[in-house]
């Protein structure tokens, strides 16, 4: 093109920055540049609610401006627009008065939007369309990319770090001595914002001036400038491996665990330690078993296959993604960083909903991922949220914890009406127990479980002695020590009775014979027989009086059909329960309802 009269460019040219590309290349040589106001306007309104594309229109006018001289002139027209064309600016109204406008000055229309291109050629009007074909690479950002680069680190006055190496070993390492000006950088991300335009594979997942977040092909590049930052700021962040399980020496039982039982877990390590590695190689483990896996991240940097498909937040919240992922029934879905208090909530829903889920959460120990949880939904059910705890360490799997509810004393208590619900939390290699998580007053508490402490041989020969009596009623009993003078005999809710004995014989001679004390509990707490009782208000409890003959025998409390808690009776025949407790606002609504019943 060596000549052009009049050329009136819409915002999608102007945002491109074509024209001054074209007059830089000397492909348009005279040429008289119409801004429409309504275009600036426009362009005005974008950059003040901080997206980048108003920044880089208003950055291409300047350029323009600068580039004035006899041949090119750059003139300002039209009026300001009314309130009702700004409301109707979504319907494509500005679109029609710059359409005007190229009309009324008998001038060429510059767009790269095919519709409008079209528009104009229906209405007689000249228009030249510029397909989007920009780059799809940056270039000058991959000239600073090696094989073994984890992490790019660019900031303005300041020459550009790298971390190099791998999860677990790795080192922070200067590329270059030069300083990195303003001017460059913003060259950079210029480069980057059109890579991610005009890629089918790459998109801005949050789009600002202050701060961006693009999504190049596998680097997750987040941008920062000034007030957000006190500097402009990149940083580059990609994986530099993709493993599959069998890349971590995954135990046979674990890996059966994973195929057939785990359902809720939690991938849980500090930054950097290779945890949406493992999800992605969990997915793919997933898919490979024929099932349907979907993901939930912000931004979507995931390395998995085409069959995964991967979802962002819907209308700024994970819980209108949630809503969709119901209607669609994946059978496991990875929620990668779970952070905020909805997106625990949302995690926990779809478990409950039926859904096999895996969630990636930052901490610095195995319980800490629990603690978050614990912190957000009742304590009861974080069992069936959280099945399965696995903590990656420096590329690896450093333990593996399994989550179990029970009704029991809680370890160090010795008075059998202390029981209550307890959340195990075992070790998965040795079943060994290591934290314990119940209610203590109004609180939940985590209290780990000193380990290592050998049995005393009184304490081998009571159990080997009840173990011996108790298989006569249930093979599969289990036998704990949960104090120096304290054993705890889980079975099934069928043989309790007759463990027990009539008015609790049977455990009483046992007890008396071996000098310690015998606690039977359920293996799992559900229906037995409907048994009478009284509730009492005394201060802040609420107190449930058994007949004399239900003492020692534990109680099943239900509202309805919804099961509450389980306790066991004390000597006096009472069961306490704290008014302001979970448990004790679930018995307050049910005496009220008429709803209480408790089966033994």
């Amino acid at each position: 093109m060596n000549k052009m009269n009049k050329i009136v460019p819409d915002t999608s040219v102007l945002i491109s920055g074509i024209i001054s590309g074209m007059i830089e290349k000397k492909e348009m040589r005279e040429a008289e540049i119409i801004i429409p106001e309504f275009v600036i306007e426009a362009l005005r309104a974008q950059a003040s609610k901080g997206r980048e594309i108003g920044f880089r229109g208003l950055e291409e006018i300047k350029r323009l401006r600068s580039m004035e001289n006899d041949a090119i002139k750059l003139v300002r027209t039209g009026r300001r627009q009314t309130m009702e064309e700004i409301q109707l600016a979504k319907y494509g109204r500005i679109d029609a008065l710059i359409l005007d406008i190229a009309k009324e000055e008998n001038a060429t229309l510059f767009t790269s939007d095919y519709v409008q291109a079209t528009v104009a050629e229906a209405e007689k009007v000249s228009a030249k369309y510029f397909p989007s074909v920009q780059s799809s690479t940056a270039a000058k950002l991959s000239e600073l990319l090696t094989p073994d680069t984890m992490s790019l680190h660019i900031k303005e006055g300041t020459p550009p770090m790298a971390k190099k190496g791998k999860p677990g070993n790795f080192s922070l390492v200067k590329i270059t001595d030069e300083i990195f000006t303003t001017e460059r950088i913003e060259m950079m991300i210029k480069e980057v914002m059109d890579a991610a335009r005009y890629d089918s594979e790459s998109f801005v997942e949050v789009g600002g001036h202050a701060a961006s977040v693009v999504q190049l092909g596998d680097m997750r590049i987040v941008i920062a400038r000034p007030p957000f930052s006190d500097g402009v700021e990149m940083t580059v962040v990609r994986p530099i491996t993709r493993l599959s399980l069998k890349d971590y020496d995954i135990p046979g039982n674990l890996m059966e665990r994973l195929e057939m039982k785990a359902e809720g877990i939690l991938i849980a390590g500090p930054p950097g330690s290779g945890k949406s590695t493992f999800a992605a190689a969990l997915a793919e483990f997933f898919e490979m078993k024929g099932k349907i896996v979907k993901t939930m991240e912000s931004p979507r940097d995931l390395q998995v296959g085409k069959g995964v498909t991967q979802y962002s937040k819907l209308r700024g919240s994970f819980e209108n993604t949630a809503d969709i992922l119901l209607l669609v029934r994946p059978d496991y879905t990875i929620f990668d960083e779970v952070r905020k208090t909805e997106e625990f909530i949302t995690f926990s829903d779809m478990r409950l909903s039926g859904i096999g889920m895996v969630g990636v959460v930052h901490a610095t120990d195995p319980v800490d991922a629990v603690q978050r949880f614990i912190s957000r939904v009742e304590l009861g059910i974080v069992p069936h949220i959280v099945d399965t705890i696995i903590y990656i360490k420096d590329g690896r799997i450093g333990k593996t914890y399994l989550l179990d509810l029970v009704v029991r004393t809680p370890t160090g208590m010795t008075e059998s009406d202390l029981a209550r619900p307890v959340v195990e939390i075992r070790d998965f290699s040795t079943g060994g127990l290591e934290y314990e998580i119940y209610t203590y007053g109004e609180e939940n508490v985590i209290i780990p479980v000193k380990s290592g402490k050998k049995e005393s041989a009184m304490a081998k020969l009571a159990k080997k002695q009840i173990m011996s009596e108790i298989s006569k009623f249930d093979r599969l009993a289990e036998v704990e020590m949960t104090g120096d003078d304290k054993i705890a005999v889980r079975v099934d809710n069928d043989a309790m009775p007759r463990i027990i004995g009539r008015s609790g014989s049977t455990i009483k001679h046992l007890e008396e014979r071996l000098g310690v004390r015998i606690e039977v509990l359920p293996k799992v707490s559900t229906f037995g027989k409907e048994t009478g009782f009284e509730v009492e208000e005394t201060g802040a409890y609420v107190c449930i009086r058994f007949d004399e003959r239900q003492v020692n025998r534990v109680v099943n409390f239900y509202s309805g059909n919804e099961y509450i808690f389980s306790a066991t009776v004390g000597k006096k025949g009472l069961i306490k329960v704290n008014k302001d407790s979970d448990a004790g606002r679930s018995v307050m609504k049910a005496v009220l309802r008429n709803e209480l019943k408790a089966f033994a």
